[in-house]
């Protein structure tokens, strides 16, 4: 089963940034979204450390599981900072404006993802062994990946844009 999932994961991330490329017609773009999915790894590794549970099958889909929502939360706040941008703001203004009107929409997407899995993460009796692992991957890739879509995703948004202008402006 890892080794199929060793084939899915990689093929399923290369549709999804296909699917953002055809849903944008932007590589940048593209790219600044899927770049959520290192953040929601690095906060499902650190959930199985801290827990001292191992990568299994149950685990994986949660990572699956997690790059899914870590992905909206990245279309979520790039969409919104393009239509700002298409209204007239300054890259700056609509980086301001936008992580901050976005900042609920994508806290409220990751808390009702992590408190509907709490129980899981919590369960003790039959089937634990694979509840458990799938929902410490996704809460500790919820709190990276919701964090850092909202800290780095603006910024690494307006160092792209302010280099796309000063390209167009030669």
């Amino acid at each position: 089963a890892m080794a199929k999932l060793a084939l899915i994961v990689p093929l399923t991330i290369g549709l999804i940034f296909i699917l953002l490329y055809t849903a944008f017609n932007s590589l940048t773009y593209a790219t600044l979204i899927i770049s959520n999915v290192p953040f929601a790894t690095i906060g499902g590794v650190i959930g199985l450390a801290i827990t001292g549970q191992y990568l299994s099958v149950p685990s994986a889909i949660g990572f699956i599981a997690v790059f899914g929502v870590a992905m909206l939360n990245g279309i979520v706040l790039v969409s919104f900072l393009n239509d700002q941008r298409r209204q007239g703001l300054s890259i700056r203004d609509a980086v301001k404006q936008g992580a901050a009107l976005r900042l609920r929409p994508v806290l409220m997407t990751a808390s009702i993802a992590i408190f509907g899995l709490v129980p899981m993460l919590l369960s003790s009796g039959v089937g634990a062994e694979t509840q458990r692992p799938l929902a410490t991957v996704v809460v500790g890739g919820l709190f990276t990946s919701t964090a850092l879509t909202l800290l780095l995703l603006p910024l690494m948004y307006e160092w792209v844009e302010t280099r796309r202008e000063r390209k167009q402006s030669k």
